[in-house]
């Protein structure tokens, strides 16, 4: 189970962004997919979504041919966004299984099976136990399958500040939570622009480009980022050891330049010597 606490409730902003979902951004998820696994196409692989948000990831799966697609999420209303993004694009879906979970409990796990493709972004540092996390999350990786990765990057400083500055956003109430976030945007939208008039760029790239990053959006991301609690981080180094010392082997490896955000890892399964617990 997870620690108790305050928690940012990641479903309300996914629902949010629901509303500003469309095809283009689908096609930019599918292409962030296929570009880390170096797949042109799904067809014929299974796929678990291990905390879906939105669901747009799961949705990218299965509409690049996944045959069966499990998505789960702790977040009720996260549950309910990927749910309704099944019901618009593939209403009636028996490939595609929607459902409530934790990827701290070993035993769901475990009764899930394995999958040619585990996928996690951005979500195992928000369990309250990023390492148990990714210990159980190995076990659903079936034989040359993969598992794609996103975990928040260390920092020797920033890391302290930024889990302070969340922490205190999650316990504000309601409309005073804005005294978190508002600096922080403000900051944000001022650094970016000072950086585009610099490099005399136009600032709409900065938006359209963050579209172009999983078809995400950068507005609910910087809200995500804000209020991302409980958060934990590590180094690339210590998740590739983990890995590695447990049979895995690195196939794809995207950095944010030692700054804050995240890493992306990609692994391949090569053996089953280590115990799967």
């Amino acid at each position: 189970m997870k620690p108790e606490g305050a928690r940012f409730e990641f479903g309300k902003n996914w629902s949010r962004f629901l509303k500003v979902l469309d095809d283009e951004r689908i096609e930019e998820a599918r292409r962030g997919l296929k570009r880390m696994l170096h797949m042109d196409s799904l067809a014929g692989k299974t796929f678990l979504d291990i905390g879906s948000g939105s669901g747009l990831s799961s949705l990218a799966a299965r509409s690049l041919g996944a045959v069966r697609v499990v998505s789960f999420d702790y977040d009720s209303q996260s549950v309910a966004c990927t749910k309704e993004l099944r019901r618009r694009y593939f209403p009636g879906d028996e490939a595609w299984e929607v459902r409530g979970g934790d990827a701290l409990d070993a035993e769901f796990l475990n009764q899930l099976g394995t999958f040619d493709i585990v996928y996690s972004w951005g979500v195992l540092h928000h369990t309250g136990d990023l390492w148990r996390a990714l210990e159980n999350v190995r076990g659903r990786v079936a034989e040359d399958g993969h598992l794609f990765l996103a975990i928040y990057n260390h920092q020797v400083y920033w890391s302290r500040i930024n889990r302070w500055m969340k922490r205190a956003y999650v316990s504000l109430p309601g409309p005073t939570k804005a005294l978190i976030a508002g600096p922080y945007i403000l900051a944000k939208l001022a650094r970016g622009l000072l950086k585009d008039v610099v490099l005399l760029r136009n600032p709409r790239k900065r938006f359209q480009d963050k579209k172009k990053a999983r078809g995400m959006s950068t507005w609910h991301d910087w809200i995500d980022w804000v209020g991302g609690y409980p958060f934990e981080v590590a180094k690339p180094e210590q998740v590739f050891d983990f890995y590695r010392d447990r049979g895995f082997s690195l196939t794809a490896l995207k950095t944010c330049g030692g700054g804050h955000g995240c890493n992306e890892y990609v692994f391949h399964k090569e053996n089953d010597s280590a115990p799967t617990g």
